[in-house]
């Protein structure tokens, strides 16, 4: 345990040194795998954190300033023990040894200087750059906010993934799920969000807080490099736990990384928070329950595991005016296997979500990148978080995919297609390439917004499939270049009158006119 954290936690422990002591003291009675059995302490609360006497009897002041007391989180409370696991220095602890309450629930220390910052579920700085400067210790469990106290989801989040903000948006406020076989591009999606908000103004930019729950340590590092080289650590927040790591630090990360938000969130501010990933978490809970001697249910996941889950992101929500008005919207991931999105975990949490967005292993291996499933992804949350803009052009491709994506199963039992199939066909593979994105390449909802327009407004016809690329890059260009106006007025109103319209329209006919080259197959 590091000083950082005793110190903080010494300076609530000075006051329970006066008084009657005798229901703040068990003794251990046996240790094994990191879990210790306490009698005593009738008194104890959930959550609570209890001080190990391995000085040999100092007082608990003394002890936890030295360092020399390891620390504990009850989490079992029986009749006549509670169970305790220990979160550092666990060899130290043997059976017969005393153990004090603290007083103090579990918290993690948060302050402004922590943005930028890697830390861990105890809000301990990984990134060699020194201590954090706290303000104020949130705790890790809470009850979220009811329901009087929340407003309707009506701003949205804008992903820079041009299929996610057209077809399933994000609002602040909401939860939604990122849900797919292993090596899918789940973590992708959740870091070109958190990249794209650097096109936000900064009194609009979200703080964004990612959680590797037992992610390896050089795919967290790669993250934080990427992250630092888009500019977005700057408004970023990394909570970070290895797979080397004990279950209850694992079990510990996601609960930091929404406390951190709540901070954030009863400023007033928005903010973005990325479990990744929920089904490793559900795996370090039921490892740490069974040593807890708690029952095991299906698949030997503890019978409180949905509302393991539950209980965590039930804490995102968009607060009223009243309470400032801030949010904390989650993504959290879970992966599938064999895309079967019916198993225990991904439909418990599909089921706590205000969403999913479904990626598809059949469509990764095609090159759809990102293999967005339009027909399982959905946001209950809809056209409430999108801009006027946004409406405007977007109503129209899902219906067009929707098309694509059944008559393209058909066209395999069929040897002649007529006129009107062939068309439709042809157009949902051009609004399929259309929707293709590079990796952490996200892109402003503003050219989105003027590309989706072109693209319903015959920009692709007449052009074959391979030059849609080309055509979306060199569109844009040349808009940035001789009509910026138009992308300024989408860019600030974040809508577009029938003039603009109009004026987009004479743009597209000009640049097919002047690219001719792009409607010819090579």
């Amino acid at each position: 345990m590091s000083t950082a954290v005793i110190e903080r936690i010494k300076k609530e422990i000075a006051s329970l040194e006066v008084g009657n002591e005798a229901k703040e003291i068990g003794t251990v009675i046996s240790v094994a795998d990191g879990i210790a059995e306490i009698e005593g302490l009738q008194s104890a609360q959930m959550m609570e954190m209890v001080a190990f006497d391995t000085a040999g009897g100092q007082s608990l002041k003394d002890a936890i300033e030295s360092g020399e007391s390891p620390l504990g989180l009850i989490l079992n409370l029986e009749e006549e023990t509670v169970k305790v696991v220990i979160l550092g220095g666990g060899d130290s602890v043997k059976e017969g040894m005393t153990v004090k309450r603290t007083g103090k629930l579990l918290s993690i220390p948060v302050g402004e200087d922590i943005v930028g910052r890697v830390v861990n579920p105890l809000g301990e700085p990984l990134d060699d750059r020194g201590a954090i400067k706290a303000d104020e210790d949130m705790p890790i469990e809470r009850v979220a906010f009811g329901v009087m106290e929340r407003s309707s989801v009506n701003e949205p989040i804008h992903t820079g993934i041009k299929a996610i903000d057209s077809m399933i948006p994000i609002g602040r406020g909401q939860r939604e799920l990122i849900i797919g076989d292993r090596g899918t591009g789940k973590t992708t999606i959740a870091i070109d969000t958190i990249i794209n908000q650097k096109y936000e103004p900064k009194e609009k930019r979200p703080i964004c807080i990612y959680v590797a729950i037992g992610q390896k340590q050089s795919k967290t590092a790669n993250i934080v490099r990427t992250l630092e080289e888009a500019g977005a650590m700057e408004y970023t927040v990394v909570v970070s736990t290895s797979a080397s790591e004990a279950s209850p630090i694992l079990f510990l990360a996601p609960f930091a990384g929404v406390a951190i938000a709540e901070y954030f969130m009863l400023k007033g501010r928005d903010v973005v928070v990325v479990f990744d990933d929920l089904s490793k978490h559900a795996v370090a809970y039921r490892q740490m329950s069974l040593l807890l001697r708690r029952p095991p249910g299906r698949e030997a996941y503890p019978g409180d595991i949905f509302y393991l889950h539950s209980r965590l992101l039930e804490r995102s929500a968009k607060l009223s005016k009243e309470l400032g008005g801030g949010s904390i919207t989650a993504l959290p991931i879970i992966e599938t296997q064999e895309g079967d999105v019916s198993a225990y975990i991904p439909t418990n949490v599909i089921s706590i979500t205000d969403g999913q967005i479904f990626l598809e292993m059949d469509l990764f291996n095609k090159g759809v990148r990102p293999a967005l499933n339009v027909g399982i992804s959905v946001s209950r949350v809809g056209s409430s978080a999108q801009t006027k803009a946004m409406k405007k052009v977007a109503g129209k491709i899902r219906l067009e995919l929707a098309q694509f994506r059944e008559l393209e199963a058909f066209m395999q039992f069929a040897a002649d297609l007529d006129d009107d199939t062939k068309k439709r066909i042809e157009n949902g593979r051009k609004f399929t390439e259309l929707l293709k994105q590079r990796r952490n390449q996200p892109i402003a909802f503003h050219k989105q917004v003027l590309m989706l327009y072109a693209a319903n407004n015959g920009i692709m016809d007449g052009a074959p499939v391979e030059n849609v690329s080309a055509i979306e890059e060199k569109y844009v260009a040349f808009v940035e270049r001789d009509r910026k106006n138009l992308l300024d007025t989408i860019e600030k109103e974040q809508s577009f009158t029938d003039e603009d319209a109009a004026k987009m329209d004479v743009a597209i006919a000009d640049f097919k006119d002047t690219h001719s080259d792009l409607y010819t197959s090579k």
